[in-house]
């Protein structure tokens, strides 16, 4: 099989595995691992050289400190075995490499395709199997709703970025956005609400800032029109008295004393839960949980300030450079989409570690790389490659 048919082939179960994150985790890591074997078996036969973008440094250095966390974990075994996950960050090469070109924008289209599908499971379920309740709530095909609401998030900001960026195909955002705003809605979780506002704000005003004006209509239409059930779960953000708040509050606390006790390595991935009832405050909402529900915090306690520094680069870097291609081309929409991925998951995770979710890590991390995969094109890979630090495999 030539290399050009070997790249087709994994760039389809990339795809794939992008668009499955959406409806079950265990298929979406078997075409992750396909493609993943192909694309090894791609960059051994073809040695070509593709610039990767910025962003990989901190992130790479994350991961190392993540490894050495491990080592100096409380429990060193246990966090190994969850070092597991870190094959998942192998989406960034392997979506460069396989999603180069025209395949950026193709990607982008199958993940929005299979976000509106699995929007219409939590319609089904909220409006017809009876899922319309905080103790009963819609989580498509997936295990948890705040799993099925951070992809579904995630696919919301990406649809809005084509919608606003791509002047030539807004019928299909157009049609998959009221589907995937209801499927957000019913899932009642605040912190994707958040997530999914504050990135439609950032695009808006990117796009043009006269469109703020629409913010404060769209947002009485929301109310307005959202049943009792969702209007009072999004008034509940304020609401300190709330138990799960207070709960949020008092792991923010939990976590900075964790920091203070391990600021260098953390106590190690995997082990918040492990010495959770430790740092209880006095009245604890709840006595148990595996993680503090706030990416930052998570990151610093389980794994260092360190890692929390370059995950803050990772982040910075990758903002810097999504906004530049946004102003500047190519592919605006694409990288509109990576950016508003971002913003989101940034807003939703003050409130949600959503970062250490497989699913929505997956579909992450190809969001955010395929706005420097657009820039790829057969052509300019082609050429001899560059020296230096930033000419390496992909």
């Amino acid at each position: 099989m030539t290399t050009a048919r070997l790249e087709r082939l994994a760039a389809g179960f990339l795809m794939a595995s992008a668009g499955l994150t959406l409806f079950k985790l265990l298929p979406a890591q078997v075409c992750f691992g396909i493609a993943a074997l192909l694309w090894l078996r791609i960059v051994s036969i073809d040695r070509r050289r593709l610039a990767l973008p910025p962003f990989v440094w901190p992130l790479a250095g994350y991961v190392i400190w993540t490894i050495l966390s491990a080592v100096f974990s409380i429990d060193p075994r246990a966090s190994f075995i969850d070092l597991k996950q870190l094959v998942l960050f192998l989406m960034v090469p392997m979506t460069l490499r396989l999603a180069g070109g025209d395949r950026a924008a193709t990607t982008l289209s199958v993940i929005i395709a299979f976000g509106a599908a699995a929007a219409l499971v939590a319609v089904v379920q909220s409006q017809v199997l009876g899922f319309d309740s905080l103790a009963n709530r819609p989580t498509g095909f997936l295990s948890h709703y705040m799993t099925y609401s951070g992809v579904i998030m995630l696919v919301l900001c990406a649809a809005v970025a084509r919608l606003l960026f791509h002047s030539d195909q807004r019928a299909w955002p157009g049609v998959a956005i009221p589907a995937l705003v209801v499927a957000l809605a019913v899932t009642l979780t605040r912190n994707a609400y958040i997530g999914a506002g504050v990135a439609v704000v950032v695009l808006l005003a990117l796009r043009n800032p006269k469109l703020l004006v629409a913010v404060p209509v769209l947002a009485a239409l929301f109310f307005a029109l959202a049943p009792d059930s969702i209007r009072a779960r999004a008034f509940s953000v304020v609401d300190l008295e709330d138990e799960s708040n207070r709960h949020r509050l008092q792991m923010l606390a939990m976590g900075v004393d964790m920091v203070l006790d391990n600021p260098a390595f953390g106590v190690g991935p995997e082990m918040v839960g492990r010495v959770y009832g430790q740092y209880l405050r006095p009245d604890p909402v709840h006595t148990y949980n595996p993680h503090l529900h706030n990416v930052p915090m998570q990151i610093a306690a389980e794994r260092g300030l360190p890692a929390l520094a370059l995950w803050v680069a990772f982040v910075g870097v990758l903002v810097r450079d999504l906004v530049r291609q946004i102003r500047r081309g190519p592919a605006r929409a694409i990288a509109a989409a990576g950016l508003g991925a971002t913003v989101a998951m940034l807003a939703a995770g003050l409130f949600e570690y959503n970062f250490g979710d497989s699913e929505f890590l997956m579909l992450y991390l190809c969001l955010i790389t395929l706005p420097f995969a657009a820039r790829t094109s057969i052509a300019t890979a082609q050429q001899p490659a560059r020296q230096g630090p930033s000419a390496v495999e992909a």
